[in-house]
């Protein structure tokens, strides 16, 4: 019997390359956050969980569903719109708006709540100009609130519409001028040819957009956290610092993992078998619909407001409340913090980018049903939002730590402290967990455009896998590689909930300096660190533009 199970694990060893035991060591790796929350939802919690059933949880429930209703609505209304405007129609300003559509992108969704608080709030600059223009006094007038969940909604959607904007303006970009043709033949109008032909064309980057938001949505700390808004991520950071619960939170974790793995049922179900395809290799240059007068000014103005609401606005906010004020520990402290954000980015970005080179080229030369699995696990971090990652990394290395510590008092009678959720490490693994996601599909897409038969020549040639990974992909591939690690390395300077959840003590970014300063009502100082971040957010959307630009075959450069 021993002899059976010894030939039973010497053929899986012989069957699994060396790619496809590092696939499922990487898959491994970022399940265990997952794993370790599951293994908490049957624990006892001693009538806590009770206590948040009947008191905050369905607030939890009712405002998260409202913001995912609610923003993801209108991300797509604004992103699909104005996707379409800049791809089909020819207006002032049209040329402009093709990249400057991206650039609310660059702005973290907590740092236009700050921006926007200190902006539009009584004492602020815009309500003390009505009450000047007018003859108001306080109490006469009514003007909403921002901090709320309308407000918390309203901005989010401004910041995140982006990504629909940026996945439809590819799919209108791709779509075959024949159809379009067709279209027309049938006495469809732009707005018919628009709502009946291209919008059920770009239905999957559509579909994928939303996703992406609602992804986000369902992640958002720190706007939320800052307007007082009651969401799941919220309730996991009160109940693991405030009340000190692990189980209950890791509980509340699990119910957001369910919202993520809900969303990504309903969009699988939803889309079912359906396929969409181009039946023609006709790319010529796309019709333009000349747009005049009211038309004109309309489509500049659906374009403009969300650039001007999204971008403009909370920048110059924060340029001049940074001029006025700023931090006053710019030129001290504040470095150490630039240099925690860049240094944590950078060696994020580093791994994230590698790992995802192992799992597409790893995917590419072993194609079988176990491997695809495994290198569909490994890039789900990016549909776990931060604070899940966070409670799920920091309840195995924690226990990690005490027994460590534990054994080491016990035999050596020396304390050796957090040797793992005490320190940066800890912050790495779950960057590289929620990140590895992006890194890899900018991989991969890139990867699929080498032909196989450079494979074949390089292994001719007497090239083992690596080498020719090494000596052959990764020079074709420099361009692409260096985009997706500019774009962890941003997503990493704006993350939020696991930074402030697993961050060791006095080790702060620009990121938690902002949150703190803002939780303390000082807005002014908050904008210095809020600026930086918007700065660095700026390069991937440039390249973002200039990349999509060239996309459509037969574009040139143009």
């Amino acid at each position: 019997m021993s002899l059976s199970a010894s030939s039973g694990l010497s053929a899986i060893s012989r069957r699994l390359s060396p790619w496809t035991v590092l696939i499922l060591a990487v898959a491994l790796v970022v399940a265990l956050p997952v794993l370790a929350i599951l293994a908490h939802i049957v624990m006892p919690t001693g009538g806590v969980w009770q206590h948040l059933a009947s008191t905050v949880l369905p607030r939890y429930l009712s405002n998260t569903l409202f913001l995912v209703v609610t923003v993801g609505i209108g991300t797509m209304v604004i992103g699909t719109g104005t996707a379409w405007l800049v791809v089909m129609c020819r207006f002032p300003g049209k040329r402009l708006f093709e990249w400057a559509l991206l650039l609310p992108l660059a702005v973290p969704t907590y740092v236009i709540a700050y921006a926007y608080t200190d902006f539009l709030q009584v004492a602020g600059p815009f309500q003390s100009w009505l009450r000047e223009l007018f003859g108001w006094s306080y109490g006469d007038y009514y003007f909403p609130d921002i901090r709320s969940l309308g407000g918390a909604a309203t901005l989010i959607t401004l910041v995140l519409y982006p990504y629909v904007y940026l996945l439809a303006r590819a799919a209108f970009l791709e779509q075959s001028v024949c159809v379009l043709d067709v279209g027309r033949t049938l006495g469809r109008g732009p707005w018919r040819l628009f709502a009946s032909v291209a919008v059920p064309l770009a239905r999957p980057a559509l579909v994928g957009g939303v996703s992406l938001v609602l992804m986000e949505t369902l992640n958002e700390f720190g706007a939320v956290q800052f307007f007082g808004v009651d969401t799941f991520t919220t309730g996991i950071y009160r109940t693991w610092f405030g009340l000190g619960e692990q189980v209950a939170a890791a509980q509340l974790a699990a119910c957001l993992l369910a919202f993520v793995i809900a969303l990504v049922l309903l969009e699988r179900w939803s889309r079912g078998k359906r396929r969409y395809f181009h039946t023609t290799n006709r790319y010529q240059q796309l019709p333009e619909y000349a747009l005049h007068g009211w038309r004109a000014a309309g489509a500049f103005m659906a374009c403009a407001l969300p650039v001007l609401i999204g971008f403009l606005i909370p920048s110059g906010i924060l340029g001049q409340l940074a001029i006025q004020q700023g931090d006053n520990l710019l030129g001290t402290r504040f470095l150490g913090f630039a240099g925690n954000s860049l240094l944590l980015s950078a060696v994020a970005a580093v791994i994230a980018v590698g790992l995802a080179m192992i799992l597409s080229y790893g995917a590419r030369i072993d194609d079988r049903p176990l491997t695809r699995l495994a290198t569909r696990i490994a890039a789900m971090g990016y549909a776990i939002p931060g604070s899940v990652v966070a409670v799920g990394i920091l309840i195995p290395f924690a226990w990690l730590d005490n027994t460590v510590n534990s054994w080491l008092h016990e035999h050596h009678g020396v304390i050796v402290g957090l040797i793992f959720s005490g320190s940066a490490f800890i912050l790495i693994y779950a960057y590289v967990v929620r990140f590895l996601a992006v890194s890899f599909n900018a991989v991969e897409a890139s990867l699929g455009k080498v032909t196989p038969s450079m494979d074949a020549a390089a292994r001719t040639l007497g090239q083992t896998a690596g080498g020719t990974l090494r000596r052959v992909h990764t020079p074709i591939m420099r361009g692409s590689l260096f985009a997706a690690g500019i774009l962890v390395f941003v997503d990493v300077m704006k993350e939020l909930p696991a930074t402030i959840i697993l961050r060791p003590f006095n080790f702060d970014t620009l990121a938690v300096r902002a949150h703190s300063l803002a939780s303390d009502e000082r807005l002014a100082e908050a904008s210095t660190a809020s600026l930086a971040i918007v700065a660095v957010g700026i390069i991937p959307v440039i390249l973002l533009s200039i990349a999509m630009r060239r996309s459509r075959p037969g574009s040139g450069n143009s």
